[in-house]
C-alpha cells in the first residue's frame, strides 16, 4: 500500500487529528543514506512527524524540523511541504547503539538530550516563523509534543513509530498527531487522555497492518472521526543542477575562477538525497561570463 496521510476532526470538531503510514518514504531515506537501525528510527520518526507538520500548511508553504541533542547521531534535518512531500537526513547516518533496557532501539541515546527542537515555517511571506523548545527525551514524539505545548500553545499528543528489520530495511513506519481545539471541554479532554493512555505503541499498530484511518479508530473508536482529506506521501527532493548552480554563482566570479584554477571543475552533492551534480570548466566559465555581464 502506497504511503498516505489523513487529516480529520473528532469529538464534534473539538479535536484535530492527523495519521500517516510513511513506511516506503522512510525506507527510501534509509536506502539512500544506508542508515543503520537506530539512525533509521530517529530520522524516520522526525520525517513522519514532519510530513504531518507539512499537512498543517497550505499551498506552497514549507516547514523545516531540526533536532540537535548533542548525541552521536548529530543533527537531524527534515523538510516537508503541504502536498505530502518530505525529505530528511542525519549528520551521522551510520549510527547504531545497543538496545535500551526495554529492548527497544535507543533513539534518545543517539539523539541526545542536550539541545533544541527548531521548527521553521516558510509561509511564503518575507519573514519565516521560527519556534524552539528544549529536547525532553530525544525520543522525538515527546519532544514534538512538548514543542506544541511550549511554542505554539496547542495541547497535543504525538505518536511516532519505526520498525527496522534485521537487514536494516524499514518494516513499518507511521504516526499520529492529536490536537485539542479551543472549544474542547473537560469531558472531551479526560475521554481523550484515557484513550491515549490505553492504546498500544504506534509501531505495533502499523506492524498489525493498520491504515492511517485504522490508527484513528484505535484512538477514538470506530466511526468517531470525520476524515477531511487524504494526501499521498512520498520522499521528495527539490534539488536540481540549476539550483546548485545558483549557489555556485553566489560565491562570486573570483571564487569560481579559483575553483577552475585549482580543480578544473566543480562537484556538489545534495545532503538530503545524495544526488551529485558536476559542472565542467566550460560551465563554470559561462557562470563567470554571466556574473560579469
Amino acid at each position: 500500500m502506497a504511503d498516505y496521510l489523513v487529516r480529520g476532526l473528532a469529538f464534534g470538531g473539538s479535536v484535530r487529528v492527523f495519521a500517516v503510514n510513511s513506511t516506503e518514504t522512510v525506507g527510501e531515506a534509509q536506502k539512500r543514506h544506508m542508515m543503520w537501525p537506530t539512525a533509521t528510527a530517529a530520522v524516520g520518526r522526525l520525517m513522519t512527524g514532519g510530513v504531518m507538520f507539512g499537512a498543517m500548511l497550505k499551498g506552497d508553504d514549507k516547514v523545516v524540523l531540526k533536532i540537535d541533542g548533542g548525541g552521536p547521531l548529530g543533527a537531524i534535518l527534515v523538510d516537508s511541504n503541504a502536498r505530502g512531500g518530505v525529505r530528511g537526513y542525519a549528520r551521522n547516518p551510520q549510527t547504531h547503539l545497543d538496545l535500551s533496557p526495554a529492548g527497544k532501539l535507543d533513539v534518545g541515546g543517539a539523539v541526545g538530550k542536550d539541545g533544541m527542537v527548531s521548527i521553521i515555517k516558510d509561509l511564503g511571506m518575507r519573514d519565516y516563523f521560527t519556534g524552539q523548545s528544549p529536547i525532553v527525551s530525544g525520543e522525538i514524539a515527546e519532544d514534538l509534543t512538548y514543542y506544541f505545548a511550549v511554542s505554539e500553545q496547542v495541547p497535543s499528543s504525538v505518536g511516532l513509530g519505526v520498525l527496522v528489520d534485521t537487514d536494516n530495511t524499514v518494516l513499518a513506519a507511521g504516526g499520529f498527531i492529536v490536537q485539542l481545539m479551543p472549544n474542547a471541554d473537560e469531558e472531551t479532554i479526560s475521554k481523550l487522555e484515557n484513550r491515549l493512555s490505553n492504546i498500544e505503541p504506534v509501531s505495533k499498530m502499523i506492524q498489525r497492518g493498520l491504515s492511517p484511518e485504522g490508527i484513528l479508530d484505535e484512538i477514538f473508536g470506530e466511526g468517531n472521526v470525520e476524515i477531511l482529506n487524504k494526501i499521498p506521501v512520498k520522499f521528495e527532493c527539490n534539488c536540481s543542477k540549476e539550483r546548485f548552480a545558483e549557489g555556485i554563482m553566489g560565491l562570486g566570479a573570483e571564487e569560481i575562477q579559483e575553483i577552475i584554477n585549482e580543480e578544473g571543475e566543480a562537484e556538489t552533492q545534495c545532503h538530503f538525497c545524495l544526488e551529485t551534480y558536476s559542472y565542467s570548466k566550460e560551465e563554470l566559465e559561462a557562470m563567470i561570463d554571466e556574473l560579469q555581464s
